[in-house]
């Protein structure tokens, strides 16, 4: 079997490309990435020792792909992505747009062109679903989080949170919207070319290995600025830090996209919620809290509430629909989540102090 997984170095990608080894100790794997995010080269001497091949190449360059070793590939997962919410809202917008909609398309074309593959994963977002609606969500406030309110007008909202029917036709940030058009562009893949496709629209992924920052991957953030007793700040909405995500640990997405491989057939061009739902949600308050736990620190927290214009008070996944045609669930909830992190933070603080704490 070979598995090719773009943006393999990220924190995504290259968890996800040790649970294959852990898997199948036969498997070639092939990762491939641009090394941009800072922390991203640390994963290359554990690829090299076990034994997980790697390429130095960029999505947005159709030659980097086209000259992948090799022949087709048995499973394709797509996980390149400039993954900030944020990214081309003070200047251009050209490198999340190349990044995440030229990279697609360039990684399709790379497929089609060497016969197709046995599977095509792509992991979305959460972030696709438009923003105007998202904060149109009639919400309770609880001691320590925003709560979904029993009464909606807004279609695709339930207690369980939103589901795959919530609008998708209105604005929805940069980077929501060419990860949306990505999306439009694999199921066209799908249909044309016959390419076996599934699209996931993924919530917060979070634990050990991440290396966040304050506009993508603040979870992991938190937990280091505690860990290194750095000052952190709650912002937006009030600054009380009761903005509410659910949270997706990595070994959970695996084994969602394992279940999903196995019956690609069946569920090919669909389009499926991966998140932890209300189960394994927490807002930035109760973040604090275990992370406290998990780490023994308490650190200051200064407010801001300044809401950014992309920025949402609450989003949790109804992945129901996943639930009931692959039996998944997310074993992992936050408070392993935030402990996992910890640590990772204490095993490898002299490597990880200067990125966190420099």
């Amino acid at each position: 079997m070979r598995i090719l997984i773009t943006g393999g170095a990220g924190f995504v990608g290259s968890r996800l490309a040790m649970l294959f080894r852990d898997e199948n100790q036969r498997t070639e794997i092939v990762t491939f990435d641009n090394l941009k995010r800072r922390g991203a080269e640390l994963n290359l001497p554990a690829f090299a020792a076990r034994n997980i091949g790697f390429v130095h190449g960029d999505v947005r360059s159709q030659n980097d792909l086209d000259n992948l070793p090799g022949e087709s590939f048995d499973l394709v997962i797509d996980a390149a992505a400039e993954p900030s919410v944020h990214a081309g809202t003070s200047g251009s917008p050209s490198y999340v747009l190349e990044t995440n909609l030229l990279g697609t398309l360039n990684l399709l074309e790379t497929v089609r062109k060497r016969g197709g593959c046995g599977a095509f994963l792509f992991l979305s977002t959460s972030r696709v679903y438009s923003i105007a609606p998202l904060r149109g969500i009639a919400l309770t406030e609880a001691a320590t989080r925003f709560e979904i309110g029993e009464v909606q007008t807004v279609a695709g909202v339930t207690q369980a949170g939103i589901n795959e029917t919530f609008p998708t036709d209105s604005a929805r940030s940069l980077y929501g919207a060419s990860k949306l058009a990505s999306e439009l562009m694999v199921q066209e893949y799908a249909d044309t070319y016959k390419i076996p496709t599934v699209i996931n629209r993924c919530g917060v992924i979070a634990g050990p290995g991440q290396f966040g920052k304050v506009d993508q991957g603040v979870f992991t953030l938190w937990v280091a600025n505690h860990y290194f007793n750095k000052g952190l700040r709650y912002t937006g909405f009030g600054g009380q830090g009761k903005q509410v995500r659910d949270l997706l640990h990595p070994d959970d997405l695996f084994a969602l996209l394992r279940a999903q491989t196995a019956q690609i057939n069946d569920v090919s061009g669909q389009v499926f919620n991966a998140g932890g739902g209300r189960h394994v949600s927490v807002s930035l308050a109760e973040l604090t809290t275990l992370c406290r736990t998990a780490t023994g620190n308490d650190v200051a927290i200064g407010t801001d509430p300044t809401t950014a214009a992309v920025d949402i008070p609450l989003y949790l996944s109804n992945s129901a629909r996943a639930a009931e045609t692959f039996g998944w669930t997310p074993k992992k909830d936050a408070t392993i989540i935030v402990g996992e992190i910890a640590e990772w933070l204490k095993h490898n603080e002299t490597a990880l102090r200067p990125l966190f704490a420099g």
